[in-house]
């Protein structure tokens, strides 16, 4: 049994690889930025070989670092940014186009015609999901539509289909398997998260070739095996980024919940074996799929999270690194009235409008920078409010505490922030990387690294806690004030 386990962390923003140890200690890590791609307004994609060279480049520094002898390594996990669609040749290895981002707008009028067809409620049915540009499979029929309009390659088996995981796979182990896991599959808007199959409905609906389509295998379980410095080391689990957070923050039992702030915001609730139907704009997805069991989650996505301090670094030169925006928003008392709606790709629940545009209201001449920049901060916890309040909707069920991880979980002037306005507890763990903690969980159970969920909780341990300290008067003010932007950009871009 070797003593540690890799995982592959592919995100928006870059890829990452962290060497855990069977106590959780993270021995070495490595990030590179991954290049983001604006060709048009509202469109996002990616270098798929970018991709691939920047998480094999990563992975290869870990090794570097660490100094262990990769014969010690007992199996490795991937998560990946979920949705984002690859399409490639499968005698050349290449991309036919670049991958489309799952920020990207550009498929809208793909998804009103889905509407107009009568097909909204048998996406909902059957994908648990809302018809959105979001989601894997309007990307794929673009790229269809400009690589092979005539489907005839797709149909031959020569294209293949692929999120980032299975993208990943099929490269680390050298073409031999086009595998996608059950959380991944949950998220193309193709796959009926209740039978487990594609749906061939969607399929003809889009004209997509189920020849292209890869198989879908469980969350924990070795897929395949990889090269890593001349060892054979197998790659034993696999999980969207979020789902895979929800693992790593051993939510594993219903009623369980995390927020990821990432490049968006994402909350998941697991709700057991039984799939959930949202009727406040959330989505039904699978949780994870292990042991021959399915579990589900509902979720709430907010596009921009942590990707609107990104804005201000880079568009708009207000920082010069990120972590400078906790430091700047506690210059000043409060915003100034200032709100900022950060949506710069549409927003998602509970409002899911692809037209809403990113908009700052409520200026006047005593505006600074740090009001810009608190506002930019406030957003994203008031994203995670509406967030939370469709789900304690759909649920019945109050949320006792909020759990928090991903890069932008750093920031206590956030963290307060949203305890202040959820008027709810938020825990941050010690390991605040829990989605590669997730994925490397996943790979570990498999190859019985770690015994079971009981160790896994034992592991966990709590590195902050921030409990809500603002008068109920100013909270309902702020939140109205919030309410009223956000009426400002909704439906904004022409149709």
């Amino acid at each position: 049994m070797g003593r540690y386990i890799l995982t592959l962390d592919q995100g928006t923003t870059s890829s990452r690889a962290i060497l855990f140890d069977r106590d959780q200690n993270m021995l070495a890590v490595a990030q590179k930025e991954l290049r983001q791609i604006y060709p048009r307004e509202g469109w996002v994609e990616h270098d798929p070989m970018e991709i691939w060279s920047s998480q094999y480049a990563v992975m290869m520094e870990v090794i570097a670092q660490s100094g262990v002898d990769t014969k010690e390594i007992a199996a490795i996990g991937l998560a990946n940014q979920r949705e984002t669609t690859v399409v490639w040749d499968k005698l050349t290895g290449l991309p036919v186009y670049n991958a489309i981002c799952w920020q990207c707008r550009r498929t809208a009028d793909i998804i009103d015609r889905l509407r107009s067809d009568g097909l909204e409620e048998h996406i909902r049915k059957i994908t648990g999901l809302i018809p959105d540009a979001y989601f894997s499979a309007s990307k794929l029929k673009w790229i269809l539509d400009k690589a092979d309009p005539k489907r005839e390659r797709a149909r031959k088996g020569e294209l293949l289909f692929g999120t980032v995981d299975c993208w990943l796979v099929w490269k680390l182990t050298g073409g031999k398997r086009h595998v996608t896991d059950a959380t991944n599959a949950s998220r193309t808007m193709l796959y009926d998260i209740h039978t487990g199959n594609w749906d061939d409905t969607l399929l003809r609906a889009l004209d997509i070739p189920r020849e292209m389509l890869p198989e879908v295998v469980e969350c924990s379980g070795v897929v395949g095996h990889t090269d890593v410095a001349g060892a054979r080391v197998p790659i034993a689990g696999m999980a969207g980024d979020q789902q895979a957070a929800l693992f790593g923050q051993t939510c594993f039992s219903p009623g369980e919940a995390k927020n990821t702030y990432g490049t968006g915001c994402f909350l998941l609730m697991n709700t057991g074996e039984t799939p959930f139907e949202s009727k406040n704009g959330l989505l039904t997805t699978i949780a994870m799929a292990r042991d021959g069991k399915v579990q589900y989650a509902l979720e709430g996505s907010a596009f921009t999270g942590g990707a609107v301090i990104q804005w201000l670094r880079d568009e708009l030169d207000f920082l010069n690194e990120s972590p400078e925006a906790e430091s700047i928003a506690k210059t000043v008392p409060d915003t100034g009235g200032v709100y900022l709606v950060p949506a710069f790709t549409g927003l998602g629940a509970p409002y899911w409008d692809m037209y809403a545009r990113g908009c700052l209201v409520g200026l006047t001449r005593g505006t600074g920078r740090a009001h810009i920049v608190r506002a930019a901060q406030e957003s994203i916890a008031y994203q995670v409010r509406d967030l939370v309040d469709a789900m304690e909707k759909d649920t019945g069920l109050a949320l006792t505490g909020l759990n928090a991880d991903g890069g932008a979980s750093r920031d206590s002037f956030l963290l307060q922030f949203q305890a202040d306005i959820l008027d709810k507890p938020v825990r941050r763990p010690v390991i605040r990387e829990t989605t590669a903690l997730g994925a490397a969980y996943l790979a570990g159970l498999a190859v019985d690294f770690w015994t079971g969920d009981g160790e896994l909780r034992q592991l966990w341990r709590e590195d902050a806690f921030f409990s809500p300290a603002m008068e109920p008067q100013r909270r309902r003010d702020l939140l109205n004030g919030w309410h009223k932007a956000v009426g400002r950009a909704l439906n904004w871009a022409e149709r």
